[in-house]
C-alpha cells in the first residue's frame, strides 16, 4: 500500500519536511523560486512553508538577499536521536577505548535505506583524512560497514539491495558490478570483516566488523579508518581486526546502561540480555 494514499497521511507535513530536505551542501541558501523548484511545489506554497518554518525557527532569512537557509535548530532532532539511542549509549565507551588503543579513527554506522549513516565517531588524534561528521551517509555498496551489514542478509536479500541501489563510481577503485560486490559480501560473511580500499574516499582504507543484537541480527557496523598510503590491507587487518572484533563483541553483549534500558521498561529490560549472541565475527562470544 502506498502510504500517501492513506487517510492518515498528512501531505502538508510531508511537504514541509521536503522543503527542509531541499537544503544541502550544494543548496546552502535558496530564494523562494529555488525552494519551489527543489521541493516540487508552487512559489506561493514555497512562500507559505518558508514563512512557517522561519517562524518556527527552523529556517533563517537573510534580511538583505531574502534568501533562506537552515537554522541551528534543525540540529535539535538529530541531537535528541543520538542522546536517546540505546545502542550508541552502550557503544560509546567501547568506541573511545578502541580509538585510544588503535590511535585511528573509529566510527559506528547503522543502516538507513540504501546507505549507512554514521551515528558515532571518535577521530584519530594524529590523522584526519577526511571530514566525516556524525550524520553523514555513505552508500552500502562501497562502504565497509555497508558490506558487513549486507553480509548479515541472505544472498537473495543482499543481491536485491545492491541491484536497487544507484551504484556510482566515486573513485577508480569503486566496485559497481553486482556480481563482484556479491563476491565481496560473501567473503565478508566468511571472514567476519569487510575492507574497502579507496572506494569512496581516495587515500582511505576502511575496515569494518558487524555489531549484533540479541537475536544475532546485524544492526550496525563498527568501522576503523586508516591511511591507505601508510597501511597495506594485510598489515591493517592483522593489527586492527582482532581488537575491532573484541570491541564489537563487547558492544553486542554488554548490558545496557540504565538510561539505555528505559525505553524497554519492566521485565523486557530485565530479560534483554539473558541470551548473548552466539557468534560475533565468526567467533563464539
Amino acid at each position: 500500500m502506498n502510504p500517501e494514499s492513506s487517510t492518515l497521511y498528512v501531505q502538508s507535513l510531508a511537504t514541509g519536511i521536503a522543503v527542509l530536505d531541499a537544503f544541502d551542501a550544494e543548496h546552502t541558501s535558496m530564494s523562494l523560486p529555488d525552494i519551489a523548484a527543489a521541493a516540487g511545489i508552487t512559489r506561493s506554497a514555497a512562500q507559505r512553508f518558508a514563512f512557517t518554518l522561519e517562524a518556527l525557527g527552523l529556517l533563517n532569512k537573510d534580511p538583505v538577499s531574502k534568501r533562506y537557509s537552515l537554522s541551528s535548530r534543525t540540529l535539535d532532532a538529530g541531537c535528541r536521536y543520538l542522546e536517546s539511542h540505546p545502542l550508541l549509549d552502550r557503544a560509546n565507551p567501547f568506541l573511545l577505548e578502541l580509538n585510544r588503543n588503535a590511535g585511528e579513527t573509529v566510527n559506528l554506522a547503522e543502516p538507513s535505506g540504501q546507505d549507512m549513516i554514521y551515528i558515532g565517531r571518535f577521530p584519530s588524534p594524529l590523522r584526519l583524512l577526511v571530514h566525516m561528521p556524525v550524520g553523514r551517509r555513505i552508500p552500502m555498496y562501497c562502504s565497509s560497514t555497508g558490506r558487513v551489514y549486507l553480509a548479515g542478509m541472505s544472498d537473495e536479500q543482499a543481491y536485491e539491495a545492491l541491484a536497487a541501489s544507484e551504484r556510482v563510481k566515486y573513485t577508480a577503485n569503486t566496485l559497481t558490478d553486482v556480481d563482484e560486490l556479491m563476491a565481496q559480501i560473501r567473503l565478508s560473511r566468511e571472514q567476519g570483516y569487510a575492507c574497502c580500499k579507496e572506494e569512496y574516499y581516495r587515500g582511505d582504507l576502511a575496515l569494518a566488523v558487524p555489531v549484533y543484537d540479541l537475536n544475532q541480527r546485524v544492526v550496525a557496523g563498527l568501522q576503523l579508518s586508516v591511511s591507505a598510503a601508510k597501511w597495506t590491507v594485510k598489515r591493517a587487518v592483522s593489527r586492527f581486526v582482532p581488537m575491532m572484533l573484541e570491541t564489537a563483541r563487547q558492544i553486542s553483549t554488554s548490558p545496557p546502561t540504565p538510561r539505555a534500558l528505559t525505553a524497554f521498561g519492566g521485565g523486557a529490560a530485565r530479560d534483554l540480555h539473558a541470551e548473548p549472541p552466539g557468534k560475533v565475527g565468526g567467533r563464539k562470544a
